[in-house]
């Protein structure tokens, strides 16, 4: 396994985190597919025994029992200061919003409860999972700044937004002598390269690390059409995410194959060596021991520059889809809130 630093971080990452949307109890979430704790802690372990230090969750995996199993496996398997725990918070629910709780307080509450899942004194990454429209920026990151301060987090990140609001947030941080968002997690995959228009441009000029979900589209890079996952059957939104490109998408999965049968490798090592040439460290989720050695094996592989143009030619412009179709559809609204509550700040 190789190491990097993680934007404008101290902390030291594996090239791969391993993501956690995989486990939880099935019975208890909106997956049916998830691994139920034994067989997470299992591949977790193997995961930090091939050199994984970095973990990627959220309270919202299956009702908070992804972060249990995951803080479980840490506590039985590895040293607290050598792993790299990222969790994520969600927006205010409608509920508290009508009982008037802060952005402030929701972000100590939903801190507090994740520590509890983990069963941890700190979380190293703390991930705004996506944009919250109906809470004002400036108490979102008054509010991860309090908790950095208290010693419960580490950084901050952010998920699901738009290279804009990544840059007014990080202005209106800066400007307010607030923590920065160090990481970006976003859908970006060699199928799904829209991040390339303006995230990525961004991350480059400012470090701010790249850490993608999605990184092989839900399975689709990982193997040909007609051999199906449970996930891949089950997943709604898996497939909602792909549905409109599926012939511009397999031209790109067929020279996955093929470049993995030149190289007698598995397609999953192709197409994340790919994306490492791209991002800081891809988030790869697992549910077989196999899923964690290609991942590992990825890391080691070094496409040529002739290799990365016959994967990416054919690659046609994708819709956006889920989180951030609703983000575009509530980005003028958010214009709003932006002036409104930062007036007179920046």
């Amino acid at each position: 396994m190789e190491y990097v630093k993680l934007g404008n971080s101290n902390l030291k990452v594996s090239k791969i985190c391993m993501g956690c949307m995989g486990f939880g109890d099935p019975k208890n979430g909106m997956h049916t597919w998830t691994l139920p704790e034994a067989e997470s802690i299992e591949i977790i372990k193997s995961g930090l025994d091939h050199g994984i230090n970095f973990y990627d969750t959220a309270i919202g995996y299956q009702n908070g029992t992804s972060e249990q199993y995951l803080g479980k496996a840490i506590r039985k398997y590895a040293s607290r200061d050598d792993i790299v725990v990222a969790t994520k918070f969600l927006p205010r629910s409608e509920d508290e919003i009508k009982d008037n709780v802060s952005g402030q307080q929701h972000i100590h509450n939903f801190v507090e409860k994740s520590l509890e899942n983990l069963g941890l004194d700190y979380i190293d990454l703390y991930i705004y999972h996506m944009w919250d429209y109906n809470t004002p920026l400036y108490d979102i990151l008054e509010g991860l700044n309090e908790v950095i301060e208290e010693g419960k987090v580490k950084y901050i990140g952010i998920s699901n937004c738009f290279a804009w609001q990544l840059a007014k947030a990080n202005a209106l941080a800066e400007s307010e002598g607030f923590a920065k968002f160090v990481s970006i997690q976003g859908h970006y995959n060699l199928i799904f390269r829209e991040e390339e228009r303006e995230m990525i441009p961004l991350c480059k000029t400012d470090n701010i690390a790249v850490t993608p979900y999605s990184s092989l589209a839900s399975g689709r890079l990982s193997r040909m059409p007609g051999d199906e996952s449970k996930r891949l059957n089950e997943d709604f939104y898996a497939k909602l995410k792909y549905q409109n490109t599926e012939v511009q998408d397999l031209e790109i999965i067929k020279r996955v194959n093929e470049l993995a049968n030149n190289y007698d490798v598995s397609m999953t090592e192709v197409s994340l060596a790919w994306l490492l040439t791209r991002a800081t460290s891809p988030i790869v989720g697992a549910t077989k021991m196999h899923h964690v050695e290609g991942a590992v094996n990825s890391v080691d592989l070094k496409l040529t520059d002739d290799d990365i143009s016959y994967l990416e030619e054919p690659y046609v412009a994708h819709d956006l889809v889920g989180v951030m179709a609703d983000n575009k559809a509530s980005a003028n609204d958010d214009d709003k809130v932006w002036q409104k509550h930062t007036k007179n700040r920046i």
